[in-house]
């Protein structure tokens, strides 16, 4: 049999819980539900570091985030590197796959090709001259620009797109992806890496799907008691605030537009789909797909918005897995492990049948599609650097059951209990029944950054030193990991 084919669709900023295979009662996905049900949902997965350029440098590099150098956007971040010695891309392109981007990469500079053969841009505001902004330029209506909805980048105000729905940066990145699909050379394998910018903010979805939702009754947002300390009045008047209480008609606009641009996406996968199945069924049998998110977005619980943080809205994503026709019928319908954004390279680079490198952390996912695992990690370490504010700054170990959160510059610890209280609602720190459980997990976090030998610890316990930020030594030179 021909080498199997590898599509990778990964998107901005999307809720593990938000798409109808999840569980979610409202938002419309019938295209990733129909995925879902081809292949395997990894029900507990989470960015380690949620936010954009240090999940992506998890992902490419297949590396936890000590190792990428990168622990968060904000004091002593920096971009993400492109120097690895090992890429996913970069990986696949040796082994004779044609490689190629369409949409979102965030790399630096932008234009780098982390291993792809080519790239197809869409950068949103941080490049002007990207091949959607060019595109765009010259299909739009004289004098209209992608930005003239309003909305800034990390808003939470919505509204619908303002105009053609072609014109979306999410339905120009499928059709650049179709037309990569159209015109490859069949005889060669492909890896194609469908990056959407959405559901990002602005949540500006084109006017059909924005309505979907806008006259139907969203779910409210969780709200718990602990969540006071985000009432910020003087900070929700900000059009771009990263929390505060907002009413709930701006919650409902907001979670309204975020839903329709999934929506959106959605129908993209659809458009995907069917054009295989009509043009290509033999390459769409013969291709291994994974669909994830870099991070999540809070809209609105415990009056919190974006990303950053170590709540399940901002840290789960949605993860499926869908092998090729031959293999489906042995896929376990879902699967509890918890996994990572590290995990995509090695599991992808396994599908095809290429060395996984010695600098490679992640673990392929594979042997997991078919039975659980007789033995694996029994947590994901989870952290973020200051980026809001240093009330923001957290770390966090999980198992997706479980939860310990550390707040360093606050001096705040949570646990909670995710099968009873999947919200978040209910901080269990001080619980008296559940003192050992609490201590158990907050020694797997002392475990984690007394590996590091980075100050954190002091007498045994957690400790944060000072206000210096917190820096891994691979920040400016990067780790070759293990002999292969």
């Amino acid at each position: 049999m021909a080498r199997p084919n590898l599509l990778l669709i990964l998107v901005d900023q999307m809720r593990g819980d938000c798409f109808g295979a999840a569980g979610h009662p409202v938002v419309q996905t019938p295209n990733l539900d129909y995925l879902a049900s081809l292949g395997t949902l990894f029900t507990h997965a989470y960015s380690a570091v949620p936010s954009c350029l240090p999940a992506r440098a998890a992902l490419w590099s297949g590396q936890n985030q000590w190792h990428t150098g990168v622990l968060g956007m904000g004091r002593g971040q920096g971009p993400i590197p492109n120097d690895f010695p090992h890429t996913l891309a970069g990986e696949l392109t040796q082994a004779g796959y044609r490689t190629h981007l369409v949409g979102k990469g965030h790399f630096q500079p932008q234009s780098t090709l982390m291993g792809f053969q080519s790239m197809e841009l869409d950068e949103s505001g941080r490049m002007p001259d990207s091949d959607h902004r060019r595109w765009f330029e010259a299909n739009a209506p004289a004098g209209v620009t992608p930005d003239d909805h309003g909305v800034d980048w990390n808003s939470w105000h919505a509204r619908p797109w303002h105009t053609e729905e072609r014109l979306h940066p999410t339905s120009w990145t499928m059709t650049r992806g179709l037309e990569f699909l159209r015109t490859r050379e069949r005889t060669q394998p492909f890896f194609l890496n469908l990056s959407f910018a959405r559901p990002h903010s602005p949540y500006v979805p084109p006017p059909y799907y924005f309505d979907l939702y806008r006259y139907e009754a969203s779910l409210p947002p969780y709200v718990g008691a602990w969540a006071a300390m985000h009432d910020d009045p003087r900070t929700a008047r900000d059009p771009n605030a990263w929390r505060g209480r907002l009413t709930p008609a701006q919650i409902h606009r907001a979670r309204a537009g975020y839903c329709g641009e999934i929506s959106f996406i959605d129908a993209q996968i659809g458009r995907l789909l069917n054009r295989l199945r009509g043009d290509d069924p033999e390459a769409l049998d013969n291709t291994w797909i994974l669909f994830t998110s870099d991070h999540g977005d809070m809209q609105g619980d415990h009056h919190l918005w974006r990303k950053t943080y170590a709540y399940e809205g901002s840290s789960r994503i949605p993860f499926i897995v869908v092998p090729p026709r031959h293999l489906r019928a042995q896929c376990r319908a879902s699967a509890a492990e918890v996994t990572e954004l590290r995990d995509v390279m090695p599991t992808l680079l396994a599908a095809a049948g290429v060395p996984i490198p010695g600098s490679v952390d992640g673990c392929s996912l594979l042997p997991l599609l078919e039975r659980a695992a007789s033995a694996w990690r029994p947590y994901i370490h989870g952290e973020h650097c200051t980026c809001y504010s240093t009330e923001q700054e957290m770390q966090f170990v999980t198992d997706g059951r479980r939860k310990f959160i550390w707040l360093p510059r606050a001096s705040v610890e949570q646990f909670f209990d995710l099968e009873r209280d999947p919200g978040e609602c209910d901080n269990l720190i001080s619980e008296p029944g559940r003192r050992d459980e609490v201590e158990r997990w907050r020694g797997y976090l002392l475990a984690e950054l007394g590996a590091r030998d980075c100050g954190w610890i002091r007498d045994g316990a957690l400790c944060c030193p000072n206000q210096d930020p917190l820096i891994s030594p691979y920040r400016e030179q990067r780790w070759a990991g293990t002999a292969p």
